[in-house]
């Protein structure tokens, strides 16, 4: 895995070089995938924070290495996402709405890996 430098934003000539491509790439996938989003400076120059830097690493991984088309990747990193929220046990909150959400969601996560065990 590429050594990303211990600083608070990159441009994206420096993301380009840490991943090896060229920086339309990026911009690219910028459009492709809404997790990668920098931010623009004041002179409308993108700067990525680290997490972005990583989260394009991610998906060089995905496209490059694992071979998935945009559409497989966009899945993957929107299943990884889903299966990062915290899930919080429906006795443990007090409010009936947040009781029901919670349910919900359990249900919702057991659906989705049965889904995938069937797959």
């Amino acid at each position: 895995m590429a050594e990303i430098p211990d600083k608070l934003f990159f441009k994206i000539g420096e993301v380009a070089d840490i991943l090896d491509l060229k920086t339309h790439v990026l911009r690219y996938w910028e459009t492709e995938f809404s997790c990668l989003k920098p931010v623009k400076s004041r002179t409308n120059q993108r700067l990525y924070r680290r997490q972005d830097v990583e989260t394009a690493l991610l998906i060089k991984d995905l496209l490059y290495q694992r071979g998935f088309t945009i559409a497989g990747a966009r899945n993957q990193l929107e299943n990884l996402a889903f299966a990062d929220l915290p899930v919080s046990s429906p006795e443990r909150t007090s409010h009936p709405v947040q009781q029901r959400l919670a349910h919900v969601k359990s249900d919702l996560l057991a659906l989705r890996r049965s889904l995938l065990e069937n797959q």
